[in-house]
């Protein structure tokens, strides 16, 4: 697939991509005559990233994760840690969202009923 179709496919940005790429989280997308070629296992990575970044990860900590998954099953514990820290702030993020969302909602309720 061409860095235009992935950039389209994701909402992303060629630059961003390129950006990825260069950052060292994408790595060695094969290119035939000089154009960008990615292939299943890219597509895979780039999934991986949009998640990542939606969690709230920046993208060192992003890089960290994949450079331990390279280091194999030892960084197993080190993964789960970063997984479970992040998964934890997004879990209090969401909170802090629902409450906002039920104050709206009674606020909502209590101008329909004036009308």
């Amino acid at each position: 697939m061409k860095i235009s179709e992935v950039a389209k496919k994701y909402n992303l940005t060629t630059d961003t991509l390129r950006y990825y790429e260069a950052f060292g989280l994408i790595d060695n997308v094969k290119k035939v005559s000089g154009i960008r070629n990615y292939c299943e296992t890219d597509l895979e990575r780039i999934e991986f990233i949009i998640c990542m970044k939606n969690a709230g990860l920046s993208l060192e900590d992003i890089k960290e994760f994949i450079n331990l998954t390279t280091m194999g099953d030892k960084t197993i514990d080190k993964r789960i840690e970063l997984l479970l820290k992040h998964k934890h702030a997004l879990e209090e993020e969401i909170k802090s969202k629902n409450n906002t969302l039920d104050y709206l909602n009674k606020k909502i309720k209590y101008y329909k009923e004036k009308i």
